[in-house]
């Protein structure tokens, strides 16, 4: 069996943590304390035959330049975001080669993955070779598929969030299922446009990454970004909301990072525009009806 070392003690952490121990020696490591037999420290790792990466994208780079492992490593990276103007992959590149490195996407709540239920993934890479070892890893109750197209699934995986926090609000604001079915397919053709311009293939967002990573995470309670949203239109603040997630939103960060490559780029992103500008303080059910105004 392969030694898999995951980092990360958070939910999705400890999720794959469980996943990938149906098969393998599965190992984690968190700088907090967890209540496992299983948790390792960062020396204890160093031999292990695989990594997966689980830490939060704001965290990546402090996190890489102090927990350096060997250059040869076959990293499996599970972190959603965009920091600093720098996608995942852009992050991971500074300190590894890109050939070693595979990028995980697609529709997996950490709570459902954690209880073995079925769902479907991409590992992205340029290595299909690797990619191919990181398949025979996985659990039976998780299908993988290999994807070649690393923006595309990180550009995805990221964005979703933002959406699903719009869509949040739009179902705290009781605007009906017609206004938020709009929006998430608005959503879907704005990621697209914005994966598009960095690289991204069109299709990828048609698949388990894009779409299928959208419509799971802006329509269900179990996504911490669409209770965001929820919270919001209840005219709760955002700090009191986030104390009160105990985990990261990543779609709150992420959608600055977006508005703020889109107004570089002339990027048309009204969705994570309104998202951004919410998080900065302007109010939300104003925001979101102009943006049901104009949205096109």
């Amino acid at each position: 069996m392969a030694k898999i070392s995951v980092f990360g003690g958070g939910a999705w952490g400890k999720a794959l943590h469980f996943a990938f121990g149906e098969k393998n020696d599965s190992y984690i490591i968190s700088r907090k304390k967890l209540n496992s037999p299983y948790q390792i420290s960062q020396t204890q790792a160093q031999n292990s035959d695989f990594f997966v990466v689980a830490i939060c994208s704001s965290a990546l780079e402090l996190w890489l330049k102090d927990s350096p492992l060997p250059q040869e490593s076959k990293i499996l990276v599970a972190s959603k975001g965009i920091a600093n103007g720098l996608f995942v992959s852009d992050i991971f590149s500074k300190f590894y080669p890109k050939a070693q490195l595979s990028f995980l996407a697609g529709p997996s709540f950490a709570k459902e993955v954690a209880q073995s239920l079925p769902c479907a993934l991409n590992v992205h890479s340029n290595n299909l070779q690797i990619a191919q070892e990181w398949l025979d890893l996985f659990p039976n109750f998780i299908k993988p598929y290999t994807n070649d197209d690393i923006i595309g699934g990180e550009i995805g995986g990221a964005y979703k969030n933002v959406i699903a926090i719009a869509s949040g609000i739009c179902e705290g604001m009781r605007l009906g299922n017609n206004a938020r079915a709009s929006l998430i397919a608005r959503g879907l053709v704005e990621m697209t446009r914005f994966g598009k311009f960095f690289g991204a293939k069109e299709e990828t967002f048609l698949g388990l990454s894009g779409a299928g990573d959208l419509f799971l995470t802006a329509n269900s309670t179990l996504s911490r970004n669409f209770r965001v949203g929820l919270a919001l239109a209840q005219n709760k603040q955002l700090q009191e909301i986030l104390d009160n997630l105990g985990e990261v939103a990543e779609g709150v960060q992420t959608s600055k990072e977006i508005y703020a490559l889109a107004q570089k780029n002339e990027i048309y992103t009204p969705i994570a525009k309104e998202v951004a500008l919410i998080m900065e303080g302007k109010d939300p059910k104003s925001s979101l009806m102009d943006l049901m105004k104009r949205m096109n």
